[in-house]
């Protein structure tokens, strides 16, 4: 190798460093044995705040939600850990069997024929749902619309996925409603996508929306937190062709942002369209239940730039994870966490809005999230609310301009009355 790179020792790979820099003199302390490396990392660790010491009043996208404790010890089972990608179907009939029954479960509960084994996040998959979308529109049509109530980080992966596509994207940069959107509809219109709940927390009217976007020829996508599902109408009922969104209110702790897990699921007719992995159940040649890949083209593999999607991964951890959690759930289970969530969201929205100066926005119905227009910039009472150990909302005026003084607000099973009369009265203390 060295003569082929035309050197003839190590050392002269190392010409173009200056020798006065290639082994300086280093300040380092004595040594340490592993049980004083050990206690001193620790001791700097607990100089982090902890999530567990405060009340968590924050949610846009990634929620606290309560893990069941099986949950845990399930998933880290070594088989799961550390299983490799499932190319071999007869040595991977485990991780095949538990990919499907994810893939039933998110049909299921989205009221979706089909879904993939997933994707990285809630982001990247409505980024690919755009590139079904322009497939199903076979390259003619050339527009999507976006609602400006999708997360903002949603609607920037798209931009970043598609530029140079001579992709029209319309409806986000601005202040448009349900209704607008349906007025931007045209014959170059591939899809619509709307989110629901949608970032604010609040649950449109979504009804008719499915027939007007059918009527001109483009596809209905739906970005939902998928617990929401455990209360509201699917998104089959509503008439959605594609619905994706983030998996990690499904037993997913937070993880300082990830890994988390993005579930796509559509109707038949786009599941050859769809990106990354499909297991599908057949019979062996004995005539047993067996579990393979299926319906994927090998262009994702091995001839990328023909592929439609360059994504032939999946968070497979992660997707577990979320088929463990709905399975010890249940639909009885979902629907509790959902009511849970529902009515002390509602319970702290009505005592804050009794608080001079704020006012909570309660045009729209809500799920678990609320916007509330504050007194005070956002920024100084959240860090009023970390002295006091809680963790406040999202300050929406960074993202949308027009919301400035504005809070989001998200209260899941996990906030106590202890913890929502705890964050009303600190609230109550910076407007004395």
């Amino acid at each position: 190798m060295l003569a082929a790179i035309g050197v003839t020792t190590i050392e002269d790979l190392f010409d173009a460093v200056p020798s006065s820099h290639r082994f300086p003199k280093l300040d380092l302390p004595a040594p340490l044995s592993e049980m004083e490396v050990t206690a001193e990392l620790s001791a700097m660790a607990e100089a982090n705040d902890h999530a567990g010491d405060f009340a968590i009043f924050r949610g846009a996208g990634a929620y606290h939600h309560f893990i069941p404790s099986a949950l845990g010890h399930i998933v880290s089972r070594g088989e799961f850990l550390t299983a490799y990608t499932p190319y071999q179907p007869e040595i991977s009939q485990g991780t095949l069997q538990a990919i499907f029954e994810y893939q039933s479960m998110m049909c299921s509960l989205t009221g979706m024929d089909a879904a993939n084994a997933s994707h990285y996040d809630g982001a990247t998959s409505l980024a690919e749902a755009v590139t079904v979308a322009l497939e199903a529109g076979r390259g003619k049509r050339k527009k999507i619309i976006l609602s400006p109530a999708i997360n903002p980080q949603y609607r920037a992966v798209v931009r970043t996925y598609h530029q140079g596509r001579e992709l029209k994207i319309a409806g986000d940069s601005g202040r448009a409603d349900i209704s607008d959107l349906v007025e931007m509809l045209d014959d170059q219109t591939a899809m619509l996508a709307v989110q629901y709940p949608n970032y604010f927390g609040q649950v449109d009217d979504l009804n008719k929306l499915a027939e007007k976007v059918h009527a001109a020829g483009a596809l209905l996508v739906l970005v939902v937190n998928p617990l929401a599902l455990g209360l509201l109408k699917s998104p089959g009922e509503l008439g959605a062709d594609i619905v994706v969104g983030e998996g990690q209110p499904l037993g997913i702790s937070l993880s300082f942002g990830g890994p988390y897990l993005g579930f796509f699921a559509c109707r038949t007719e786009y599941v050859r369209k769809i990106a990354g992995r499909i297991v599908g159940e057949t019979l062996d040649q004995d005539g047993r239940r067996a579990f393979v890949m299926t319906l994927r083209p090998r262009e994702q593999d091995i001839r990328r730039d023909k592929a439609s999607s360059n994504i032939c991964t999946n968070q497979g951890l992660m997707s577990l994870t979320a088929a463990i959690y709905l399975s010890l759930m249940g639909k009885h289970g979902m629907r509790k966490v959902a009511e849970l969530c529902y009515h002390k969201a509602h319970y702290a929205a009505h005592q804050i809005d009794l608080l001079l100066g704020f006012r909570v926005d309660t045009s729209k119905p809500f799920f678990h999230e609320f916007v509330v227009k504050c007194p005070r910039p956002v920024a100084e009472l959240n860090a009023l609310l970390v002295e006091k150990g809680i963790l406040g909302g999202i300050d929406l005026g960074v993202d949308y301009p027009h919301l400035k003084d504005h809070m989001l607000i998200a209260v899941t099973e996990m906030n106590s009355k202890a913890e929502i009369d705890a964050l009303v009265d600190a609230l109550k203390e910076t407007i004395q």
